[in-house]
């Protein structure tokens, strides 16, 4: 592929699939990788949150956006003495990222040394400020959604996934990245090889809902063709065309911090409307879907912070040669 844009954050890309009316026009490996190989995605993990979230909802398990969060927790879960924010956050809340959360940072080593990493997040959801509706991304309280999908569901939510979402894309179900320890995380954070097709469980064999799910760049890229497609892949319904439109809609308009971009639910709007949204991680993992031009593009790479122009990458040297 001629680049037309050169950064230098695209040593690490181990990926590229691109279609374009839904035929593959673009199809590159790197580093040794192959089409099966897969790699962390990171927080595109959280986008996938968003889709089995309109699954649930489609199904009935969930009944609506604004139910509050504790309506699925009533028997499971007591909140905090004093806590009262809590009983007032609903789904589309978090789905947004305007929930509040207790303190200025995410306490990464409470939920991950739990035993239960829903129940360590909504130990962390609320506060005395009340609902505020602030734009706070938070990659540890997305677990709340997988944790309604499992209470109101009754079901495993890797199952969920599998049954759901991605065995109807043709992708191989998941399994656990079997991953115990402190050490454990670190590596499959750090890993620069294929993981396998897996994804990153809690102690309950909860997949985590804001990162850890592992996926090629083939199999982001026919999620992005269902997402195109309204919901429908290879003829059959995957999800409502409601679900992808309100997913795909803007809630919520950031600033340079955040690439001017706007937010839908759990998805990114890179340039403030819904003709191209896009899921992002961190070490430039993306979904890109650009519906005017009916271009689909996937990118996997090994985790290098700070990987802030992918989009742009794709935009110059694919979308624009496409």
């Amino acid at each position: 592929m001629k680049k037309n844009y050169s950064s230098k954050n695209d040593v690490n890309i181990t990926q590229i699939i691109a279609y374009k009316n839904a035929n593959l026009k673009v199809e590159e490996y790197y580093y040794g990788f192959k089409k099966e190989d897969t790699m962390n995605v990171m927080s595109v993990t959280k986008s996938i949150t968003s889709l089995l979230v309109g699954i649930a909802i489609d199904k009935g398990y969930i009944k609506s956006i604004d139910d509050k969060i504790m309506d699925y927790f009533k028997d499971s879960y007591i909140p905090k003495r004093g806590e009262r924010t809590i009983y007032d956050v609903t789904i589309r809340d978090i789905l947004t990222m305007t929930a509040p959360y207790k303190g200025k940072s995410e306490p990464w080593t409470k939920v991950c040394t739990s035993n239960d990493w829903t129940f360590a997040a909504l130990d962390i959801l609320g506060g005395k400020n009340g609902i505020t509706n602030e734009f706070r991304y938070h990659t540890l309280g997305v677990q709340i959604l997988l944790g309604i999908i499992k209470e109101s569901s009754n079901m495993n939510v890797l199952d969920f996934a599998n049954e759901f979402l991605f065995i109807p894309l043709g992708i191989d179900a998941r399994t656990s990245a079997n991953c115990f320890s402190k050490e454990d995380h670190f590596n499959y954070l750090m890993n620069r090889k294929n993981h396998g097709k897996v994804w990153f469980l809690d102690p309950q064999n909860t997949p985590t809902a804001g990162w850890g799910l592992s996926l090629s760049a083939y199999e982001m890229a026919q999620i992005g063709l269902m997402v195109l497609d309204e919901g429908v892949y290879n003829n059959k319904r995957v999800i409502s065309k409601e679900w992808i439109r309100l997913m795909s809609k803007s809630y919520v308009s950031l600033g340079e911090r955040f690439g001017n971009q706007d937010y839908g639910f759990l998805w990114w709007l890179p340039h403030r409307n819904s003709e191209c949204i896009a899921a992002i991680g961190d070490g430039g993992n993306v979904i890109y879907i650009n519906k005017k031009k009916k271009i689909v593009v996937a990118v996997t790479g090994y985790f290098k912070p700070l990987v802030f122009d992918r989009i742009e990458y794709i935009e110059r040297n694919i979308v624009d040669v496409l």
